[in-house]
């Protein structure tokens, strides 16, 4: 008995030795501790994370500085941090290349802007207004741009605040600066078929003669808060509704300076139907694929390499209404340019630069950036597209609603 039971002993303790069957029970990277409740669906797969970051502005003009918030929000389950940011850049000597930031604004999916709507007796007053702006009148409707002559009066708009930031003054008459050198380039560029003609006295926004002299466009800059008075609201909001257009271009680059801040909110009060809102133009809009200078298809960088995209407000008939560059090409437009694309640094009997601003001339890669012939071309290319978009940008509505008049 004693033999029997040891040799029982022996198979019992063979057998239990030998693995019959092997299961994996997987091991949770942390337990959660009593009362907690553990989400699968949190679990089972990362939420994504995307980072927006706001910085503030480089401002060659007076430093004011960004938002100096960064945020980070995620695209799953609710998980929103908000950290600070860094201190504004004061620092103008050397000006650095500016790193490409896609703005805030060209990151979230904007809900396309709802036109308003546009009457047979609308697109009536539309051609009235813009009928001189081409020599060869309705004839040449949707002829291409360069086999087309074109003349028209460009205006500087003034108002209570730094509208000249950019403009030449010789007492009250415009001597030279961003929009007369533009213009003046033009010309050369086009070889005289684009006949742009700078008004030397800035327009009063508060008289009739904004209705008298019809403006393809009338151009706002300055770099300071600013408000427009009740008449002045009142004749640009009828203005944009005959078929003008207002190009501001902002001389203190980036977004969240005060001119960017007051020109976007004094813009939204002459369009204030809720629909529509401000938002960059696509790569798919004709001042990038149907234009003057084809191998301009998107926006050239600015003063110190700002590189914003181009923001509108859409008005009557799906058409802009309120054109914004924040990329300060004012400043860029103060050092003119010859034909070949040279900068021009020829003086008058004066001893004075005729088409350059001397004192910008002399603080280049100081205080301002990107001051290069190539784009300094570029950025007057992309100007010349821009004004031709203006001016034609009605023209297709116009002969549809032509050949609508004559059907029985």
């Amino acid at each position: 008995m004693t033999f029997s039971a040891m040799l029982h002993l022996l198979l019992i303790l063979a057998i239990s030795g030998k693995v019959l069957h092997e299961i994996n029970v997987p091991v949770p990277d942390f337990e959660a501790p009593p009362g907690v409740i553990v989400r699968d669906d949190i679990l089972s797969e990362p939420p994504k994370v995307s980072v927006v970051i706001t910085t503030p502005p480089l401002s060659h003009n007076d430093g004011l500085p960004g938002s100096g918030i960064s945020a980070i929000s995620t695209a799953g389950p609710s998980l929103d941090f908000h950290i600070p940011g860094g201190e504004p850049d004061k620092t103008f000597g050397n000006v650095p290349r500016r790193p490409s930031i896609t703005p805030t604004e060209k990151m979230h999916s904007l809900a396309p802007a709802a036109p308003l709507g546009i009457t047979k007796g609308g697109i009536q007053d539309i051609r009235n207004f813009s009928s001189n702006w081409t020599k060869g009148g309705t004839a040449d409707y949707g002829k291409p741009p360069r086999s087309r002559k074109f003349e028209f009066t460009a205006y500087v708009a003034r108002y209570q605040g730094d509208w000249d930031s950019t403009i030449w003054m010789d007492g009250d008459q415009m001597r030279g600066g961003s929009l007369q050198n533009l213009l003046f380039v033009i010309g050369h560029l086009s070889k005289n078929k684009i006949l742009a003609n700078a008004q030397p006295v800035p327009l009063d926004l508060s008289s009739d003669e904004i209705f008298q002299k019809k403006p393809p466009f009338i151009f706002f800059t300055g770099h300071r808060d600013f408000h427009l008075t009740d008449k002045e609201i009142e004749n640009l909001a009828e203005y944009l509704r005959v078929g003008g257009c207002i190009w501001g271009d902002s001389s203190l680059p980036g977004q969240r300076s005060r001119f960017d801040l007051a020109f976007r909110r004094e813009m939204r009060r002459l369009l204030p139907d809720p629909s529509i809102q401000w938002a960059p133009l696509p790569a798919s809009h004709p001042i990038y694929t149907n234009n003057y200078f084809p191998e301009i298809k998107a926006v050239p960088p600015g003063i110190n390499f700002y590189d914003e995209p181009v923001y509108s407000l859409t008005g009557y008939g799906g058409e802009i209404a309120v054109l914004y560059t924040a990329n300060d090409y004012g400043d860029m437009w103060q050092f003119g340019i010859d034909e070949e694309g040279k900068i021009d640094l020829t003086r008058d009997e004066k001893r004075r630069m005729i088409a350059t601003n001397e004192q910008m001339w002399r603080r280049r890669n100081l205080y301002f950036g990107n001051i290069e012939e190539k784009s300094l071309f570029d950025s007057y290319k992309f100007g010349t597209n821009v004004i031709i978009h203006l001016l034609t940008r009605w023209e297709e509505k116009i002969r549809f609603a032509a050949r609508m008049g004559t059907e029985p």
